[in-house]
């Protein structure tokens, strides 16, 4: 996700399974499975084709979903639908809380990969893989027997409640092999190949797609499974496209395939572990507040009226495609600008900033615009053409969807900042926007617009989160070399 070099073709090298008898040169440049170097050649054109990648991803990622949803809506019912809604309530939180540990650990293999030291970015990735590991069986285990008690939490309808029970039992068997496959793709791209995330959530997206209608029906010689059928199908197709990706970084020889001694890198040492946590534990709290100021934005939401929630319900449908520019460029740059710190290339973390911020907003002008153009039938995919749900929509829609440029911009900063570890101002910074700047917007202008203020806090909280974020890119503490791990 930065724009700042032509790709180079991949060259597989020959590395040792025995780091310790054969230790990796100062500037070794393994390059297996398509990894790009980012720390030479134009920066916007490699920040682009870094990135289109990832945004690939992102949207197959959230078509998937979309198509599962209609699936499950059609075949079993508005019951069945609400009870995948609570169940994926839970998973969101389950890898959003190990989401800050997969970046801090893409933040280690970016630098050791600027470095052109591969046998530290191989200690961080098996280290992180291992944490995964650990985390994820220990969620699917205490989920497979807590789910009841979960869903009671949730307050899921009595209606919905046994489908949820079955498909968040199913759901959480495959968390394992999920959080294995997300990490693997994070640490991918950490080490500048984006192409190899891609091929395997395109792999990971037919299956589930297939294999969805198949397991919930009862088709050919399957048996019938009802909604555990859609999470069984999920699990599937996660599952043979994290084994299609362990053999593809075997056969391509990747820049982060362990072999061997290396193998034991599956087990952190404690100076490794203290950095992926210590860095991992704000970046995760990040999603953490993220997903409260929701939960807080929809029951404010809900007190204007069925009309209003339904008009807010689809402009996020809308939104989840708007954002997506930004948080693909904001992960390329947070990759690229790591490898430029490792590299001590700092010159070009500044043109990868600036690139990250233009493109970004290209990008995501001309996505405002169509929707802008076409809102109204946009709208009536979710609402239907009569409902008087649109209007209301399409109020918000004019009033707030160019939140998502200041928005990005912000995006780009902050993953910047994270690229070199700072990652404790981005949660401050997040915070501070989110809950008393946003909450306070509303509470002060209720009063004198009504409802509208609800959306005037969206781009008015954003702008005060890039202009915080700003000043703290500017007063540049943050480029200061922080101390490494020892990973000897």
């Amino acid at each position: 996700m930065t724009d700042g070099e032509t790709p180079v073709t991949p060259t597989p090298v020959a590395a040792a399974a025995d780091p310790a008898a054969s230790p990796v040169p100062p500037r070794q440049t393994a390059r297996g499975g398509g990894r790009m170097d980012l720390t030479h050649g134009p920066i916007a054109k490699t920040l682009i084709l870094f990135a289109l990648p990832t945004l690939a991803s992102n949207i197959l990622q959230t078509l998937s979903g979309s198509v599962n949803s209609i699936w499950v809506g059609q075949f079993l019912g508005e019951s069945a639908l609400a009870a995948t809604a609570n169940a994926n309530i839970i998973m969101f939180l389950m890898f959003g809380a190990f989401f800050g540990f997969g970046m801090a650990a893409t933040v280690l293999i970016g630098q050791s990969i600027g470095r052109g030291d591969i046998g530290a970015a191989r200690r961080a990735t098996g280290g992180v893989i291992g944490l995964a590991l650990v985390f994820s069986v220990v969620i699917a285990i205490v989920g497979w027997f807590a789910s009841d008690q979960i869903l009671r939490w949730l307050e899921t309808p009595p209606e919905a409640f046994a489908l949820a029970h079955n498909y968040l039992r199913v759901t959480f068997l495959a968390v394992p092999a999920s959080m294995l496959s997300v990490t693997l793709m994070m640490a991918s791209r950490g080490a500048g190949d984006a192409m190899t995330p891609l091929r395997f959530m395109i792999l990971a997206v037919v299956l589930d797609i297939a294999f969805n209608p198949v397991l919930i029906l009862g088709l050919g010689p399957f048996p019938r499974l009802g909604i555990a059928g859609s999470a069984l199908a999920t699990a599937l197709a996660g599952t043979i496209s994290l084994t299609g990706m362990i053999i593809w970084f075997y056969a391509k020889n990747h820049a982060l395939r362990l072999r061997g001694r290396e193998l034991a890198y599956l087990i952190p040492n404690w100076s490794e572990l203290r950095f992926i946590i210590g860095r991992g534990l704000p970046m995760g709290a990040q999603m953490l507040v993220i997903s409260g100021a929701g939960l807080i934005m929809v029951g404010l939401v809900n007190r204007e009226g069925l009309v209003t929630a339904a008009a807010y319900g689809a402009t996020l449908q809308l939104w989840n495609y708007i954002q997506m520019p930004a948080l693909a460029v904001g992960a390329a740059v947070s990759s690229m600008a790591a490898q430029n710190i490792g590299a001590q290339r700092w010159d070009r973390v500044t043109g990868v900033t600036n690139s990250g911020i233009a493109i970004n907003l290209a990008m995501t002008g001309v996505l405002i615009i169509l929707l802008l153009l076409f809102d109204r039938a946009a709208l009536a995919l979710f609402l239907g053409s009569g409902s008087e749900a649109i209007d209301v929509a399409r109020n918000i829609q004019y009033i707030a969807t160019w939140t998502f440029l200041p928005f990005g911009t912000t995006i780009v900063l902050i993953s910047t900042l994270r690229a070199n570890g700072s990652v404790v101002p981005p949660l401050i910074i997040l915070f501070l926007s989110m809950f008393p700047i946003r909450l306070g917007i509303y509470y002060f202008g209720y009063p004198i617009i009504g409802s509208d203020i609800l959306w005037w806090s969206f781009p008015l909280s954003s702008l005060a989160s890039l202009a915080m974020a700003w000043i703290v890119y500017q007063r540049g503490h943050w480029r200061r070399t922080l101390p490494r791990p020892d990973l000897s």
